[in-house]
């Protein structure tokens, strides 16, 4: 299958400084979540795939096409949401989505009906002919979404959909990219602060950490692989028991305070915890299933100060 991005020593530099660091990956998901602290550069990446910042060294394409031998061709197949606000105030959203859709590429009665469409489709096909500037703040997000769509694209650039967004208002964003990507007629690039909004749209995840890549998942995978993950606390003296259990086929990482976290083997009985801590004189003062949630793999990202993919 051909990968949806693909990098290959991908670096970019401004000036001396240089922000994207020789990444290296191909992306092929449906829904793909890019991660990150402030600098790491998600941005960076974005602009580049869009053709805006030039490439030090290396190659990116989108959908197997050079993003500098072939960009007119890949804006057409790629939809934009910044995460800032570039409206014209005085102008109907149904003026500025037609006006966004012929800057992509189509005619102006195609334009125009797209217009329309995408309006009522993101929810605001009732305000479509008021003046963008009358907005509220979760209307203006569904505008630049509108805008984005309203040529069809086939790869769908998120930067930050749910940011200031009230609860009602990110339920319904996230609603829509969850539309969007069982429709299955689009892939997504979700670019977001929200580990939730992540893990609950995307496919795959990649995170950054000062121009490098430091991690990446495919979370639907590891959902299908049905990992078991078991976290218990004891009491008394432990010595030994993780290369117990370790024999027995899990995956163990003590966690200080008596706390062990364990990955155990398909088809694992939990009493054999119990009958190796009764074994070994001792008390288990808890004992719980746990799934490496999105947060726990971002922080593991973040302390690995010398990692990198």
């Amino acid at each position: 299958m051909q990968p949806v991005i693909e990098l290959n020593g991908l670096k970019v530099r401004f000036g001396k400084r240089e922000i994207l660091k020789g990444l290296t990956i191909a992306l092929g998901g449906r829904t793909i979540g890019l991660l990150g602290p402030n600098g790491a550069g998600k941005s960076t990446l974005i602009q580049t795939l869009l053709g805006f910042c030039p490439m030090a060294e290396g190659t990116a394409k989108i959908f197997g096409r050079d993003i500098e031998q072939e960009l007119n061709e890949i804006r057409a197949l790629v939809g934009y949401m910044p995460e800032n606000d570039s409206f014209i105030a005085n102008m109907t959203a149904v003026s500025f989505v037609r006006m966004m859709g012929e800057l992509s590429g189509l005619p102006a009665e195609a334009a125009l009906e797209r217009a329309h469409e995408v309006l009522f489709y993101v929810g605001l096909g009732e305000a479509r002919y008021r003046q963008l500037g009358t907005y509220s703040l979760g209307m203006k997000q569904l505008a630049k979404l509108a805008q984005a769509l309203v040529h069809g694209p086939r790869l769908l650039i998120l930067d930050e959909p749910t940011n200031g967004l009230d609860p009602a208002g990110r339920q319904r964003m996230v609603r829509l990219i969850r539309e969007m990507k069982e429709s299955g007629e689009m892939h997504l690039l979700l670019c977001s602060h929200l580990l939730r909004d992540v893990e609950e749209t995307c496919e795959e995840v990649l995170i950054l950490k000062e121009g490098r890549i430091v991690h990446y998942s495919n979370l639907e995978a590891e959902r299908r692989g049905n990992k078991h993950f078991v976290e218990i606390e004891t009491v008394g003296n432990d010595s030994g028991l993780v290369e117990e259990l370790s024999g027995l086929g899990c995956a163990c990482t003590p966690a200080g305070g008596g706390r062990l976290r364990m990955v155990v083997p398909e088809g694992f009985e939990l009493r054999e915890i119990y009958r190796v801590a009764a074994a070994r004189e001792l008390q288990l003062r808890r004992v719980s299933h746990r799934r490496d949630t999105l947060e726990d793999i971002f922080l593991k990202a973040m302390e690995d100060r010398n990692g990198g993919l």
